[in-house]
């Protein structure tokens, strides 16, 4: 037992990567950006559920925190994989991405309660990981060059949107010239980073389109 699960594919290409290890053997469950994406509801009624509490193992939670639901995740991840329960498997997967996005590894207690399934995550990711895919978002090909900075400046505006909410994390969607389409950014937990993260692609895309 290891390696990528042998889920069966989905339309997309593979979009991120969970780390899961357990009994000391590390699983690399791919979940497509796709999927993701069709997913956001079914993971907004999940938050919406646990909005009204949760019971865990035999503790009432009131309002479960951020961690504590992909603790929960965890669990139901941990019988889809008992289970070969492949959709199960890969929605709570997805949420784990989407709610967790900085998640490193997921490791799974088979003998253990909810809690005891631990989540590492990277101090930096939150910060660092949405800076780089920015950055190659600036990047596209096909950005109009050399206009002055009041063009510049009306151009930004139509290229980088505004933060909007999805479930409950925050998101905005950079401008791809070459291919006509909208790329979304990372999932981020935080509303005032997302405007930080989003006053930075702009930035850096006025700078773009001045160059």
């Amino acid at each position: 037992m290891g390696g990528t699960i042998p889920w069966p594919s989905l339309s997309g290409t593979i979009g991120m990567i969970l780390n899961v290890v357990i009994d000391d053997q590390l699983l690399e469950l791919n979940v497509p950006d796709a999927f993701l994406h069709q997913a956001q509801d079914f993971f907004a009624r999940m938050d919406s559920d646990m909005d009204r509490g949760w019971q865990v193992n035999r503790e009432w939670v009131e309002q479960p925190d951020r961690m504590l639901r992909a603790q929960i995740a965890a669990n139901k991840l941990l019988t889809a994989l008992e289970n070969e329960d492949h959709n199960l498997g890969r929605l709570m997967a997805g949420y784990i991405l989407s709610r967790v996005p900085e998640v490193l590894t997921v490791e799974l207690n088979p003998a253990g309660e909810t809690r005891d399934h631990r989540i590492e995550v990277a101090e930096t990711a939150s910060a660092a990981a949405p800076t780089a895919q920015i950055d190659e978002a600036i990047a596209h090909a096909g950005i109009p060059k050399g206009l002055n900075k009041m063009q510049a400046m009306a151009q930004a505006a139509k290229d980088v949107s505004k933060v909007f909410k999805m479930g409950r994390q925050y998101r905005f969607s950079v401008y791809n010239h070459a291919t006509g389409t909208w790329e979304e950014s990372p999932a981020i937990a935080d509303k005032a980073q997302a405007e930080s993260m989003r006053e930075y692609a702009f930035k850096a895309r006025f700078e773009a389109l001045c160059g």
